[in-house]
């Protein structure tokens, strides 16, 4: 009876907004559907999903910009192709150009970061 027995992945993540409906437009930009908007007492909370991805963001409580978690990575599949996606749609740029370790996984990786509306870091990854 290991732990793990009783869990299958990633349920979601949960970030915490003071501006519901810019988080919302946000992801929906990076291709995320909303999956449930729903309302807990006075506050509101979305779940916004891409494949097996899901964002549960919601109003009402503070927003801690330390905290243990310290970025989100999307698989990318074309890093250069992505890179131009995010400019074009300007979003704001961590990295005003694409970094790269050629010592992790077999050949390296490529990537960039971007901020959400609520200061949250999104990463591109492309392994090499």
């Amino acid at each position: 009876m290991a732990i793990n027995d009783y869990f299958t992945g990633i349920q979601h993540v949960g970030i915490p907004t003071q501006n519901l409906e810019a988080t919302i437009a946000f992801y929906e930009t990076l291709g995320f559907k909303k999956a449930g908007l729903f309302r807990n007492n006075d506050s509101r909370c979305a779940f916004m999903q891409f494949n097996n991805l899901v964002i549960e963001t919601w109003e009402g409580d503070t927003i801690n910009h330390a905290g243990a978690i310290n970025h989100i990575s999307l698989n990318a599949t074309d890093i250069d192709k992505a890179f131009a996606a995010v400019k074009a749609a300007e979003l704001t740029l961590v990295d005003q150009e694409i970094q790269s370790i050629p010592t992790f996984w077999e050949n390296g990786i490529r990537y960039f970061n971007i901020l959400g509306p609520n200061q949250e870091t999104i990463e591109f990854c492309q392994i090499l």
